[in-house]
């Protein structure tokens, strides 16, 4: 009889076996991440962090980070956000205005409370508590703030149109110096943005307190107002700059590489499309040769069927110019709740990538918009 010749290996079985050690009481996180999270959605944080961690972290990479969702008021721009920008892991951000607003209330030494969400709001409200589904807080919390914002902003620096980058980082300022009167450190994101110069924006400034409390200032003069237009090319300049890798600068003596952009996208909403409209106001508007951002990483719970922008795919992006066709393989979304994902992540990025000198962007605005401008000039669509 002929013994049958050894059939060869399947290219679809190239993986990695699915073989785990059982998990120990010692074990790491970032070893269980490794080492445990094997399939599903569990692989798919797997790969978020690997591709955060090894690629998007590198020194040529300027890491774009947009916010949705009720993350500050969990907690999570303490325990999460702020370490990430102390470490070098984020360069620029773009927010809702409620996470900036429900951020201050830590800063300015505001309390917030775990809750439960099964209590009946009827009584809550007659008890003058506040909810964000587990998460309470005396109704007293949001006057205070909104008396904090009305107060800073009429400070002579706010009686002129700006970007919300200039606001947010004036505002930031303020906060900082709030929290060293009170004693406190590193409460607020704003105030740590505005310590390591990281640029906020606000794709919607009127739909939060913070812009609310600022419609309320406009009707007894005051004369701050937010210019869309200089964050919509403020925010496409700092992309440009990363892709030619003015935000790197020299590299002293060593052979320059090219710039690189990374999109993190926590949730979806306005601020994804804001952080992803970078790309086409370059090409499709300004007529600037671009390709795409190089890295796509997105937590979100939002499906792609329903044609909502928040469970769009980096391959629907390609498809508008967002993402560079090229780069598609170093794209992830994960399917996950991001109060779950993000402190994974960090605690992840912070053990194993060492901390990256800070970029200090919102100082360099100015520089980049010199550079928006004249590769505009050479463009045929003015």
């Amino acid at each position: 009889m002929k013994s049958r010749m050894p059939k060869a290996k399947s290219k679809f079985l190239q993986g990695r076996r699915i073989d785990p050690a059982p998990i120990t009481p010692d074990i790491t996180l970032a070893n269980l991440v490794d080492e445990s999270f094997l399939a599903y959605n569990a692989a798919r944080l797997r790969e978020a962090c690997h591709l955060f961690t090894k690629k998007m972290l590198e020194p040529e990479v300027t890491v774009g980070l947009s916010l949705t969702g009720a993350l500050t008021p969990a907690g999570l721009g303490i325990s999460a956000l702020i370490p990430l920008i102390k470490a070098g892991f984020v360069d620029w951000i773009i927010s809702t205005g409620a996470n900036l607003y429900h951020d201050t209330h830590f800063g300015i030494g505001l309390a917030m409370h775990q809750g439960n969400a099964q209590i009946s709001d009827i009584v809550l409200r007659a008890a003058e508590v506040v909810r964000i589904y587990d998460i309470f807080f005396d109704y007293s919390v949001l006057l205070d703030t909104d008396a904090f914002f009305r107060r800073i902003i009429a400070a002579p620096e706010f009686q002129k149109t700006m970007s919300t980058a200039e606001f947010h980082y004036l505002c930031g300022r303020y906060v900082h110096a709030r929290e060293q009167k009170l004693g406190l450190k590193d409460k607020s994101l704003l105030a740590v943005a505005y310590e390591y110069a990281v640029p906020i924006y606000t794709s919607s400034p009127g739909d939060s307190s913070i812009g609310m409390n600022v419609a309320a200032k406009a009707l007894q003069g005051n004369k701050l107002a937010f210019d869309p237009s200089l964050d919509v090319n403020e925010t496409a300049s700092i992309v440009l700059a990363a892709k030619r890798n003015t935000v790197q600068g020299k590299t002293h003596g060593k052979k320059k590489q090219s710039g690189r952009s990374a999109v993190f996208i926590l949730g979806g909403g306005s601020p994804k499309n804001f952080l992803l409209q970078t790309e086409p106001q370059i090409q499709e508007v300004l007529g600037i040769d671009e390709r795409g951002h190089d890295y796509f990483l997105q937590v979100t719970d939002a499906r792609p069927d329903t044609g909502g922008l928040s469970g769009a795919t980096p391959g629907e992006a390609v498809s508008w110019g967002k993402v560079d066709p090229d780069r598609l393989p170093d794209a992830v979304v994960c399917y996950l709740d991001s109060t779950v994902a993000l402190p994974i992540m960090t605690a992840y990025a912070l053990a194993r990538h060492e901390p990256r000198a800070p970029k200090r962007l919102y100082d360099r605005r100015a520089e980049f918009m010199d550079l928006l401008l004249s590769e505009y000039k050479k463009s045929k669509r003015r």
